[in-house]
């Protein structure tokens, strides 16, 4: 016990030395976390109020879509859905180093029919396809949008080449689509996998081989929906909503701050820089990767002396706003499962019928 709270500590630790160590480096590398005053004069306060509104959209789609990958598995109501979601993304947000990727999978699966090894399976394949659409639509929206030429070689004062979103995007769709085909292969050879795992693991402790052996067959029923069309399909459609009224959103917003230049196309590569941006580990609610991202997006479509005068108020309000939305969505997630906890666990002969 008094070594996992060391490594917690340490997690903490690390996580708020590299979120402080990036929010230095932004200010003095001229581009500011807080602006200035002056910075919100162009600010149009209504569609500040219409983006939070889409964020509350988006957030919703974004939950409720996770129904159809566990639908294989079990029927889980969508009021589980959305506390599990709206709880497990808010940790995802405010723990550090992404540590927050486990919430979702131990909460469902604490009271059943759904085990978290099964619901891991379905966190990773949305997980890899969400990274796989973001970064097409990167690829996409970086190709078709008319951006400086050439690149700055520089973000503010810092020496970021913004050449590198293109190869950038490139990459991440040739990893993503591999890591997507590796997940199908896996599935259609998951008897196999548990067979072999069995074996190799089965010589050091028959019980561990079991064991192993048993989380490889649920890791396998977590991805059941990728070759089933009624699941898939429906997925992807909320999956390709969800990220349209993201796109949708951030293009307001950045009318809204006094940014005319960025139109739906600019608002996609904000996203889709963004959105990769921030799945390494960084430390808590993303400080200083968030800003980074946003502005290193921003830097292919304003001259760079405009990017932190111009940028800055547009950076501020889409962090606050996505912070204030999670927040907000934790505290709902838990109500809701507050209430799903009063209504009762599903009873062991239940939670058996449905595979758990």
């Amino acid at each position: 016990m008094r070594r996992q709270h060391l490594e917690r500590a340490l997690r903490l630790a690390l996580s708020l030395a590299l979120g402080g160590l990036l929010a230095w480096v932004l200010t003095h590398g001229g581009l500011p976390m807080l602006p200035a005053g002056s910075a919100f004069a162009a600010v149009r306060p209504w569609t500040v109020v219409l983006y939070a509104l889409s964020l509350a959209l988006m957030h919703y789609l974004r939950a409720v879509r996770w129904r159809h990958l566990l639908r294989p598995i079990a029927p889980v109501p969508t009021r589980r859905v959305l506390a599990t979601a709206f709880i497990g993304f808010a940790a995802i947000l405010f723990l550090p180093l992404r540590m927050g990727e486990v919430v979702r999978p131990l909460l469902l699966g604490r009271r059943g029919p759904v085990r978290a090894w099964q619901a891991a399976g379905t966190v990773a394949a949305e997980r890899v396809i969400d990274a796989l659409a973001l970064a097409l639509v990167l690829l996409f929206a970086v190709e078709l949008t008319p951006h400086l030429e050439p690149l700055p070689d520089h973000v503010g004062e810092l020496a970021l080449p913004v050449a590198a979103v293109p190869a950038t995007a490139r990459v991440a769709v040739g990893v993503f689509a591999s890591v997507l085909v590796a997940m199908m292969i896996f599935y259609a050879t998951r008897a196999r996998s548990e067979r072999l795992v069995r074996r190799v693991f089965g010589v050091v402790s028959p019980r561990l081989g079991e064991r192993l052996a048993g989380v490889v067959a649920r890791l396998a029923e977590g991805i059941a929906f990728l070759p089933q069309r009624r699941h898939l399909v429906p997925f992807l459609l909320e999956t390709a909503a969800y990220w349209l009224v993201n796109a949708l959103g951030l293009w307001l917003l950045a009318w809204g701050t006094g940014l005319d230049v960025v139109g739906p196309g600019e608002a996609c590569t904000i996203m889709g820089v963004l959105g990769i941006g921030i799945l390494l580990p960084a430390g808590p609610a993303f400080v200083g990767a968030f800003q980074l991202a946003v502005y290193l997006a921003l830097a292919m479509y304003l001259p760079p002396d405009e990017v932190p005068a111009r940028g800055a108020a547009f950076v501020f309000l889409a962090y606050g706003c996505q912070l204030a939305q999670h927040a907000v969505g934790a505290a709902i997630g838990y109500a809701l499962d507050r209430g799903d906890a009063r209504g009762g666990a599903p009873r062991p002969a239940e939670a058996r019928e449905h595979g758990a």
